[in-house]
């Protein structure tokens, strides 16, 4: 799966190699970044970047490095875009009590953190539902705009 990322994220690196041989501002380069290379990146990366081995990882993170050095401006890791995507679906999910994994997520009964998933196994414990809850188990503001509402 992510050979074929990184190979078409190469090829959208030659473009904007050539834009940046126009003298392109740093701004559009960015945008030119996030529009083609990071959408291909980023499609559906709650789903597979939990099982992906560390060269793949790495891998990954060289073409967005690769692509910061070319557009001279800072951008955000694989695995921070990865870590800010569970979080925001997994508060869609805590909030939908109609979504069918709204039971997966269940308060403890203190009312400050979800019960963990059991795992038995190492692809289920870095599969998007046990990454989640640690996630939001992490972030205690979450829980202070629960308790608000």
């Amino acid at each position: 799966m992510s050979e074929s990322l990184v190979k078409k994220a190469h090829q959208r690196l030659f473009f904007l190699r050539s834009l940046k041989k126009h003298h392109l501002s740093s701004d559009i380069l960015v945008n030119f970044y996030r529009c083609t290379i990071k959408s291909i990146l980023t499609s559906c990366v709650t789903v597979w970047y939990g099982n992906c081995s560390a060269s793949d990882r790495k891998a990954l993170q060289k073409v967005v490095k690769t692509a910061q050095r070319i557009a001279g401006a800072s951008l955000p890791s694989i695995e921070d875009i990865y870590r800010r995507r569970c979080h925001r679906r997994a508060k869609k999910v805590t909030k939908d009590s109609c979504h069918p994994a709204h039971g997966l997520f269940t308060l403890m009964p203190s009312g400050k953190c979800y019960r963990s998933l059991r795992t038995k196994t190492t692809r289920f414990r870095n599969s998007f539902f046990p990454t989640a809850v640690s996630l939001l188990n992490s972030n205690p503001s979450h829980f202070t705009s629960l308790q608000a509402q």
